[in-house]
């Protein structure tokens, strides 16, 4: 798959882990686990990223005596998760386009 594409991809899957309610970064892989695998690294890159565009804030709180960082998503955030969803139809009717001959030639 296209680098680019992928990363795009991975980036609104991380946006959509933390849409109902902020998370942190053990909790996202999990939630995100069976639909996709994230290697920790992956994912803090990610976050860093999505932090630094302003679609999700960073807050640290004390749990069970360690600071953890739970992400927040912004407006932007959300508006890139609904642009995605837009998007998606493009790319599904691109897709039917280029399978649709699949079918004849079967």
């Amino acid at each position: 798959m296209d680098i680019q594409l992928k990363r795009g991809l991975l980036d609104v899957c991380v946006l959509a882990a933390i849409k109902n309610e902020d998370s942190y970064g053990y909790k996202i892989i999990k939630d995100m686990k069976p639909y996709i695998e994230l290697s920790e690294s992956t994912l803090y890159t990610i976050l860093k990223r999505l932090e630094q565009q302003e679609m999700l804030t960073v807050k640290s709180a004390e749990h069970d005596g360690r600071l953890r960082k739970y992400y927040h998503i912004t407006g932007t955030g959300l508006k890139r998760i609904r642009d995605f969803r837009e998007e998606w139809k493009e790319i599904m009717a691109i897709y039917q386009f280029v399978t649709k001959e699949d079918e004849h030639h079967e």
